[in-house]
């Protein structure tokens, strides 16, 4: 069955277009049928094929937001690159809306790899991906799968099934607290299958956030609810997530096998960020054991937070991506 899409043609990022690189849009499916909706950004004036990245984040964003600065930003820098939306999210296919499976998230990843590998223009031995915040997390955890994957940059991730199941900073990590959560999600199954819709959790808060709410909750904020990074289609600008997405997350953690991955991953935080203990803890676990480490790299931003690396061009550290990426994706 075809999905109805609802594409946008004209530029509505929150970044302006580069005048260094074409532009346009793009379609593919997942495995599970699902059609996914990118913006290809590709260098002018090049000669041969192309090594490629896919990127997306951060979580509960769309790619009019951070992941289509960070494709602009490496089109312009030599890759051919595709920002997309996840499923169930922005102008990507499948319903409900504004829901989230790992499974289904790490096939998009996958199913954007296909597609990359598909074109003329591509050098197929010769891809990388770009996760951000959530989908860095999403994008380390498809780097322990595709072996298609020559390089992976997850910035400024964010670890949702630890989130999940511990809440932040492992504060709700106990019995009684999860427990209580299941039974909070169970009851919002109920009224959910009774009013036949889902319940959205909310978005950012609105500016001015109330004083006793935590920095980082503030920051988001002063990203998603401002002009800065609001956009129509992003959940965290509005909405949020539907409240039972979280569901499954509780019982599932991210990473198995990480110490495995034989391709090169680098994980970027900001040194402020509420954050980094997530990305300092996966690389971690991702170089214990392994035999693999000459080619993993924990990369920490100074004097930057969480959000500084979803738009700040003096601090997200495009070099060192650049760099990393033309030396494993040659």
């Amino acid at each position: 069955m075809k999905e109805e899409l609802n594409i946008t043609n004209e530029w509505d990022k929150v970044f302006p277009l580069s005048d260094k690189v074409n532009h346009k849009k793009v379609t593919f499916k997942n495995h599970f049928g699902i059609t996914l909706v990118a913006d290809m950004y590709e260098p002018k004036n090049y000669e041969g094929k192309l090594p490629a990245l896919a990127v997306s984040g951060p979580y509960g964003a769309v790619k009019e937001q951070s992941s289509g600065l960070y494709a602009q930003e490496m089109a312009e820098r030599g890759f051919l690159t595709i920002a997309f939306d996840p499923s169930f999210t922005g102008e990507s296919g499948g319903n409900p809306r504004y829901m989230t499976s790992y499974d289904i998230n790490v096939e998009d990843f996958q199913s954007a790899v296909d597609y990359l590998i598909s074109l003329d223009n591509v050098d197929s031995e010769k891809i990388g991906i770009i996760g951000i915040c959530g989908w860095g997390g999403m994008a380390l955890q498809t780097a322990c799968i595709d072996t298609r994957i020559k390089a992976t940059v997850a910035s400024t991730m964010y670890d949702m099934s630890r989130v999940a199941g511990n809440g932040y900073f492992d504060e709700q990590d106990n019995e009684e607290a999860r427990y209580n959560q299941r039974i909070n999600l169970n009851n919002q199954r109920n009224e959910d299958y009774k009013n036949n819709e889902y319940k959205l959790a909310g978005g950012c808060l609105e500016l001015p956030v109330p004083d006793d709410v935590p920095l980082f909750v503030k920051e988001y904020s002063e990203y998603y609810k401002t002009p800065r990074g609001y956009h129509k289609r992003s959940l965290n600008s509005n909405g949020g997530w539907a409240i039972q997405t979280n569901t499954s997350m509780m019982n599932t953690r991210l990473f198995r096998y990480s110490n495995e991955i034989r391709s090169a991953v680098m994980i970027v935080h900001g040194e402020n960020a509420h954050s980094c203990y997530m990305g300092k803890d996966a690389y971690n676990d991702m170089i214990k054991d392994s035999k693999y480490t000459s080619n993993k790299k924990l990369l920490i931003i100074p004097n930057a937070n969480h959000t500084d690396l979803y738009d700040q061009k003096d601090k997200i550290p495009f070099d060192k991506i650049e760099e990393f990426m033309k030396e494993y994706l040659k």
